[in-house]
């Protein structure tokens, strides 16, 4: 429906515009010509046809070569079409007024006339071809400012929702009441363990609460993963390891706030919590041409089916990476073999914001 109402608009500027173009010339025609109604009226609409057809080829053209933005052309790109369509305006005209002096006047065709006569014409051509070029072209380009600047609003709205998601599951009263459990418990017999674990409690809430970046490092993104992995190991002690492979020419790269994070949770919530027995998350990094590989192992197996909130987290994190990466990201979860769960991210390498 809305491509329907894109293209009855573009046509009803297309009329609108040389209809408005032909009734000034019909105007000149009828009054000061003293041309014929009938006369008249033909005219209007043979001039209403030849700038339409010429314009919407243009376009079509355009469509064809995938150039619809400003920023694609150069001046003299933009010079080029002007004259070549002024050109062609010039010719059909001249071609429709030796059709007008044959038929209707009944003189003679003057074949030369229709490449000859450049004056008027042209000049009309260039005037009328230079307004329509540019708010074609800039039309086009202010459309795609605006989709831009509404993925990207849409992108930090998404963004904030997954901070406000981070820091609604760390603020949740089972996690609060096991990791201040945890503390108590070693005030007695570990003092400076029970202080190293506020400090990471602290610093856990403090990055769901301020991180404002919607990008960060993958150096940074380890630091919280690490923060969280020895926080939680207070709880589950041998029960949880990590082991981490990276390729440190990568540390310095881009990627959305906390998306290791959500996975590194993610294994946590539903591979270790569930076993007995607990198990290693294995979490690697790599570069697989021009694409980060960030893959996560862990034991467990997939339940979100079964569950009502079907990995909120982790749905939110597709729209991110959609968002962010155009399409260009993927993300997949998988039961690599029977009690082996893999989730991997594949994300264009970026070293900037």
């Amino acid at each position: 429906m809305q491509k329907e109402n894109r293209i009855s608009l573009y046509w009803q500027y297309q009329l609108l515009g040389w209809s408005l173009a032909s009734l000034y010339w019909a105007y000149n025609f009828y009054f000061k010509e003293a041309y014929s109604i009938f006369h008249t009226t033909t005219n209007f609409i043979f001039d209403i046809l030849i700038g339409v057809s010429l314009t919407h080829c243009y376009k079509l053209v355009i469509k064809r070569t995938r150039q619809k933005s400003l920023k694609r052309f150069n001046s003299v790109q933009l010079i080029i079409s002007v004259i070549v369509l002024a050109f062609l305006f010039m010719v059909l005209n001249n071609i429709k007024w030796q059709l007008y002096t044959v038929y209707v006047k009944g003189g003679v065709a003057d074949l030369l006339g229709v490449f000859v006569d450049w004056d008027q014409p042209l000049i009309t051509g260039l005037r009328l071809m230079s307004i329509w070029v540019l708010a074609y072209h800039l039309h086009h380009y202010y459309s795609k400012q605006i989709t831009i600047t509404k993925s990207n609003a849409e992108l930090s709205i998404h963004a904030k929702q997954v901070q406000i998601n981070h820091l609604s599951k760390q603020l949740k009263p089972h996690f609060l009441f096991n990791s201040l459990n945890s503390v108590k418990s070693l005030i007695a017999e570990n003092p400076t363990k029970a202080r190293r674990s506020i400090d990471l409690l602290s610093d856990i809430l403090r990055s769901s609460i301020y991180t404002k970046e919607s990008l960060i490092t993958i150096a940074e993104e380890l630091q919280l993963v690490n923060d969280y992995i020895e926080l939680e190991k207070i709880r589950f002690e041998a029960r949880l390891k990590l082991e981490t492979t990276v390729d440190e020419r990568l540390l310095g790269c881009k990627i959305p706030s906390l998306i290791i994070q959500t996975l590194i949770e993610n294994a946590v919530k539903y591979g270790i919590q569930n076993s007995v027995k607990g198990g290693t998350i294995v979490l690697s990094i790599s570069r697989k041409a021009h694409l980060i590989e960030i893959e996560v192992q862990n034991p467990g197996a997939l339940v979100y089916k079964d569950r009502p909130d079907k990995g909120l987290g982790l749905t939110n994190l597709t729209k991110r990476l959609n968002l962010q990466y155009n399409g260009k990201a993927s993300f997949a979860l998988k039961e690599k073999q029977k009690g082996l769960i893999v989730a991997k991210l594949m994300i264009p390498v970026q070293t900037d914001s």
